[in-house]
């Protein structure tokens, strides 16, 4: 439902840096009004008077002062981002031009906007839902092609479009069972059950597929958590530094030169690496270094990947044990570095020993950091390993929201007492309730039956300006 605001408001809407373009944006009743009071172009036209999705060149003024040379877009409502009345003024970049813009708008009426309240006020005047508005900042914090891709695709609709197809033939059941109650002489819920329970179960197949895709979406959204590991000297920090293509670690033939942990980006094939480079394992005496130690085994324990280095020219021991037990159950990567140096270590000899230890089958690729071979197989391994070894994005919808996953589950979970509900012959009330919960529980998604308060904290975390 269309909300009516009384204020206009005004922010910058690029980044507060140097640039070619700033672009400060006013929307609300009084959008043109404001615009009138610090625009003026050429033969003194009102931009209040002129037609919609036009572009007027003139001068920005502030009490009297000339600012900046602009371009001034008309959007008039609905017809515009936040559904109302909404002018943009392209200024030339930089911090110092558009904040004096800003500023000038401000003086002409203009409320400075809180953070995420344009793309608010588009969500509570019903030109998109929760869903959509959320995806404008995973748009806007996307770290990688397919991130960027999978919030495009919520953008247009995708999860909201899915969820309300699920919603409303949840909502026309419940209907079917509160009409049948309130007026039992005239309808009747005799044998309803079995249907409404195939109903029910086809619903939550949905939503299950949904909920299945949430690992995925997670990976695509935050980048796939990896933790090198290895002993001290078996060339972490080299590895490190080849895949981001710059000396970024420290290396030296010093053991334990690595105390703590060292996090970076990487996109491979489109899909973002958190690279976390640890201290080698081993026991150690010094007391920095056993901290080191255990903050590399603490982040192994929740890694999407775990890359096991192992150097070659040195023979297998105690500290190689112990982190073949850290991989276990895990998908990990073994690589054989050093490949440039005499073997002590044989990849049949490591497999052997892996598989002995109940490590897994784990994949063994040769490398060599050093020398800068076998990175192509490795970024082609990870690629196989994640979203089998494609991202489909035809058909394919993508739970990326920690918050949507958990009103899916909690969906999903109502529906499995509605299930139990039929199964056990309970009274057909008990139905509804549980129905009623799926509905609601798919309305926070996209925001049908969500509080003020939870709302308000969802725009609070947008970036100012969107």
């Amino acid at each position: 439902m269309a909300e009516n605001f009384e204020d206009t408001i005004a922010a910058v809407s690029t980044a507060m840096a140097p640039s070619g373009i700033g672009i400060v944006r006013i929307s609300g009743e009084e959008a043109f009004e404001i615009a009138d009071r610090v625009y003026s172009g050429k033969k003194g036209k009102k931009l209040s008077d002129q037609k919609q999705y036009t572009i007027h060149y003139g001068y920005i003024s502030d009490h009297g002062e000339k600012i900046d040379e602009v371009l001034v877009m008309v959007m008039r409502a609905p017809h515009s981002y936040t559904g109302e009345n909404t002018v943009e003024i392209d200024c030339h970049g930089g911090v110092l031009a558009t904040r004096r813009v800003l500023e000038a708008v401000i003086h002409a009426g203009a409320r400075p906007a809180e953070p995420g309240e344009f793309t608010k006020r588009a969500f509570l005047n019903g030109r998109i839902d929760l869903s959509q508005a959320e995806a404008v900042m995973d748009i806007i914090s996307a770290k990688n092609d397919y991130a960027l891709k999978s919030a495009q695709q919520q953008l247009s609709g995708s999860i909201s479009g899915k969820i309300e197809e699920i919603r409303q033939k949840l909502l026309y059941e419940t209907a079917h069972i509160e009409a049948a109650l309130d007026d039992p002489e005239h309808m009747s819920l005799d044998g309803y059950g079995p249907e409404l329970r195939r109903i029910v179960d086809l619903q939550r197949q949905e939503i299950h597929k949904l909920l299945e895709s949430a690992d995925s979406g997670k990976l695509i959204q935050e980048g796939i958590k990896t933790v090198i590991l290895g002993k001290p000297n078996a060339g972490k920090s080299s590895l490190l530094n080849l895949l981001l293509g710059e000396e970024r670690a420290i290396v030296t033939d010093i053991a334990g030169t690595t105390r703590d942990v060292l996090e970076e980006q990487v996109n491979i094939r489109g899909i973002t690496l958190r690279i976390l480079d640890t201290a080698g394992i081993r026991d150690a005496s010094d007391k920095i270094e056993q901290i080191g130690v255990r903050r590399a085994i603490d982040q192994a324990e929740d890694a999407d990947l775990i890359l096991y280095v192992v150097d070659r020219s040195v023979p297998l021991d105690q500290n190689d044990y112990e982190i073949m037990k850290l991989i276990r159950d895990k998908k990990a990567i073994v690589i054989l570095n050093k490949s440039d140096l005499s073997s002590e270590v044989t990849e049949e000899m490591l497999r052997n020993e892996l598989a002995g230890r109940c490590a897994g089958p784990s994949v063994i690729l040769n490398l060599s950091a050093k020398e800068k071979q076998g990175l192509e197989d490795l970024e082609k391994q990870i690629e196989k390993m994640f979203f089998n070894g494609k991202i489909e994005f035809n058909d394919q919808i993508y739970v990326t929201n920690a918050r949507h996953k958990k009103a899916l589950e909690d969906a999903e979970n109502s529906l499995d007492y509605v299930i139990k509900s039929i199964d056990d012959q309970m009274p057909e009330d008990f139905w509804s309730i549980d129905l009623m919960g799926a509905i609601d529980a798919l309305g926070r998604i996209t925001g049908e039956s969500l509080g003020e308060d939870l709302v308000n904290e969802i725009f609070a975390k947008f970036c100012m300006g969107k």
